[in-house]
């Protein structure tokens, strides 16, 4: 490799030695040696887990992901309409965008919240259920 080829690199960088043989055979079997074994390379989805023969591998991967395919849709098929997942209260009934829909449950979560606090402040003191007849002289209502 010249220098000119690289321009950004100095010169004094690049070693231009040749290696000698055994130092290649020596580099080649340091590398063998960390090589990772064929259930790994499996395990790592580089090598295919399969029995079938070379040139039988590209079919069986092709019948795999239809057979996949095939499941999906059938899945896809079986599936419960919008109304009905509604209805079962999977889904919520609403009509607002679903960027709003977290906001809208917040908003109606507040107004029941609202709505229980003035009815407990509009309930009747236990006197004037005693008065009524509700109640009797000594019973505690809070119990």
């Amino acid at each position: 490799m010249a220098t000119s080829d690289a321009p950004n690199l100095p010169s004094s960088s690049i070693d231009d030695s040749p290696i000698s043989p055994i130092e290649r055979r020596n580099s080649l079997e340091k590398h063998l040696q960390m090589r990772p074994d064929a259930k790994d390379l499996k395990d790592r989805h580089i090598l295919l887990d399969t029995n079938a023969a070379p040139a039988l591998q590209s079919t069986a991967q092709d019948l795999e992901r239809q057979r996949a395919t095939d499941s999906l849709r059938k899945g896809l098929e079986r599936r419960p309409e919008k109304e009905e997942l509604v209805e079962r209260n999977i889904l919520p009934d609403s009509t607002a965008a679903p960027a709003l829909q977290g906001q809208q449950r917040e908003l109606a979560k507040h107004m029941r919240a609202n709505s229980l606090e003035q009815k407990l402040q509009q309930r009747p003191k236990p006197e004037e259920l005693v008065k009524e007849g509700i109640l009797e002289e000594g019973e505690n209502p809070t119990v």
